[in-house]
């Protein structure tokens, strides 16, 4: 491959958690690169115009049988992106054991699942899976214990699956404060509010967007010398004191 736009004519791509946020900015990144694209979620978006190329399909990462039929009804594939962030993180003191394993279990186990049943269906040159975890593994949020530990184990998981699935490469793509449907429970003026604040704390002078997260994931699909990485597209939020607030 040559430097430049990526080319994704003939790939099948697969995005867990793409029919909203990061993982449907993702979809249609990889569709308008030729892709053919399986947008997997918990529920279908009739909300959204389709866009061609794209077939959407439901799944629950937390049942395993769900997520074994996806990839068997999906045949062979090129490329897996997983965002999905199914579970009830919350304060420790708060939680009951059932409670913080609702969260390990939708992220980590969902992650790990969908990894299991997909990486016997990659097509043998140029196969991908990328992860999606965030910025929390590194400055763990207040009340977020499960959240930091989930996203570790999914980052530890990585760099253990590049070795064992080599030369398919394995990578996670580690988000900060991204404008997604994530935010979408804020009221308008409360959301404004934390883009502002957000653009004034990180380095770069913004709130990141879905689009940045389907920027990196092209990139971890498409340059074939990176496996084993944790690429961070936070805004340089490691870098400075997080939001005490946001």
């Amino acid at each position: 491959m040559t430097a430049g736009t990526p080319n994704m004519e003939g790939r099948r791509v697969v995005v867990v958690g793409g029919t909203s946020g990061m993982g449907f900015a993702t979809v249609r990144a990889t569709a308008a690169l030729g892709a053919e694209v399986i947008a997997a979620g918990r529920r279908p978006v009739a909300r959204r115009e389709p866009t061609p190329g794209v077939r959407q399909v439901e799944v629950d990462v937390t049942d395993e049988a769900s997520v074994r039929d996806l990839f068997a009804g999906v045949g062979e594939l090129d490329h897996l992106l997983v965002t999905a962030l199914p579970g009830s993180p919350g304060a420790l003191l708060d939680q009951d054991l059932a409670a913080a394993r609702s969260f390990m279990d939708g992220k980590f186990f969902g992650s790990w699942a969908c990894a299991r049943y997909a990486a016997p269906q990659l097509r043998p040159a140029g196969g991908t899976i990328t992860f999606v975890t965030g910025a929390g593994v590194a400055r763990p949020p207040a009340r977020g214990s499960m959240i930091a530990a989930a996203f570790a184990a999914v980052e530890s998981l990585t760099r253990a699956l590049a070795v064992e699935l080599g030369p398919h490469r394995v990578n996670a793509i580690r988000p900060g404060y991204t404008d997604s449907d994530m935010w979408s429970f804020l009221p308008p003026e409360e959301r404004d509010d934390l883009r502002r604040r957000v653009a004034a704390a990180m380095p770069v002078g913004r709130m990141g967007t879905p689009d940045d997260i389907a920027h990196a994931a092209v990139f971890l699909m498409t340059n074939p010398q990176v496996t084993g990485a944790v690429l961070e597209v936070t805004g340089g939020e490691s870098l400075v004191n997080p939001l005490e607030e946001a």
